[in-house]
């Protein structure tokens, strides 16, 4: 593979776009639990949605999927969509929203660089929930290499944190 140069900093993951089966219940899911807020919805078949008034973050569309299923065991395609909270205490909110939802979560673990919790949105799309440590508190090995690592995350202590 050619060495060309690294792509430019600042250059960002601007949006996802699932293929959903059910719109409204999409939306049901990424509204109604998690939050997000609903930018514009173009009939059955398309949505926009944003956390903090963004154009959007995910885009959710039926246009080749209307009651579609997931595609099945070893097949290519998205692993996850990562959607990062601000801070613990967002995180630990996500957290209560989920399990208030009686959404089961699919794992839980702490890299050392992040929390992060793991479950499916209502098209079975795997969906991680994280927020990221402060860049001075990830791990590093001797040589100043990143070690990040996967434990168990305590989910009772991460609820503790919630902001109510």
């Amino acid at each position: 593979m050619p060495q060309n140069p690294p792509i430019i900093s600042g250059t960002r993951i601007g949006h996802v776009h699932l293929k959903v089966a059910d719109l409204d219940r999409a939306l049901s899911f990424y509204c109604g639990v998690l939050g997000f807020e609903l930018m514009q919805k173009m009939g059955s078949s398309a949505a926009f949605i944003s956390a903090g008034g963004y154009h959007h973050h995910i885009g959710l569309n039926t246009w080749e999927s209307k009651g579609g299923h997931p595609p099945p065991p070893g097949t290519t395609g998205l692993y996850h969509t990562a959607i990062v909270y601000p801070t613990r205490a967002a995180l630990a909110d996500a957290l209560h929203r989920v399990l208030s939802a009686g959404i089961p979560l699919d794992g839980a673990s702490d890299h050392g660089v992040s929390e992060a919790l793991y479950l499916r949105d209502s098209d079975e799309n795997g969906v991680e929930l994280y927020w990221d440590r402060p860049r001075e508190q990830w791990p590093r090995s001797a040589d100043g290499a990143l070690a990040m690592f996967t434990k168990r995350l305590d989910l009772e202590d991460l609820l503790r944190q919630r902001d109510v």
